[in-house]
């Protein structure tokens, strides 16, 4: 039990700091994120940017550099990556956290900042949204202050298929600062969603109109 337990913490560890890899690599190309899948001819690894071409580079060189770097530094086998465009920019996390971050360092306050990106995520279409700040907020003691928007499930299968985060680490003059965002992309159905549906409205005929319809013709 314990070698499938280790397995999964070790997968999950993994893709966690492949993660923050690409993350710290394609920082200008705005990084919005990577879905990896394992088949039986390598990984395939499908990265969103904002700026494709700063991730694919001129002839294809900055996607072969990266390949060769995942092959040595994290063993993947056989990388075959693909690079997708972010469509809705307010809708990705890793963006969001990204441009909170930027704010902050711009002397923004950190509620400011959180506030802002809500707003934004929400006028995109979100179901939901949460942006949580970590770090010397407002004194010399670490603490954390989270913000709220629209309906967020917690857990589940629809939390576990449906909402997506990211997490993103800023290093400011007092210390580091972590900013996780959240968000519940449009579209989504849930199973106990209760629909109100109209009901048919009768049509009644008074007895005096059906009379005076029988004695014509």
């Amino acid at each position: 039990m314990s070698t499938v337990r280790d397995h999964f913490i070790k997968q999950a560890m993994d893709k966690t700091r492949l993660d923050e890899f690409l993350m710290n690599r394609l920082r200008d190309a705005g990084y919005g994120g990577a879905e990896i899948s394992r088949t039986p001819l390598g990984t395939r690894i499908t990265i969103f940017a904002l700026r494709p071409g700063l991730v694919i580079g001129r002839g294809g060189t900055i996607i072969k550099a990266l390949s060769k770097e995942l092959q040595e530094k994290f063993n993947v086998p056989n990388p075959q990556i693909a690079v997708a465009d972010i469509s809705v920019p307010e809708l990705n996390p890793y963006i969001m956290a990204s441009r909170i971050a930027l704010a902050m360092q711009r002397g923004i306050h950190f509620r400011r900042a959180a506030f802002w990106a809500l707003e934004r995520i929400m006028r995109a279409g979100a179901l939901g949204a949460e942006v949580k700040i970590s770090g010397k907020l407002t004194s010399e003691r670490a603490r954390y202050e989270k913000y709220r928007v629209g309906y967020l499930p917690k857990s589940g299968d629809p939390a576990m298929k449906y909402v997506k985060s990211a997490v993103y680490h800023l290093l400011l003059k007092p210390g580091i600062y972590g900013i996780k965002v959240t968000i519940l992309p449009p579209g989504v159905e849930f199973p106990d969603k209760i629909e109100l549906k109209e009901a048919a409205k009768e049509v009644q005929v008074e007895e005096g109109e059906e009379r005076s319809e029988e004695g014509v013709g």
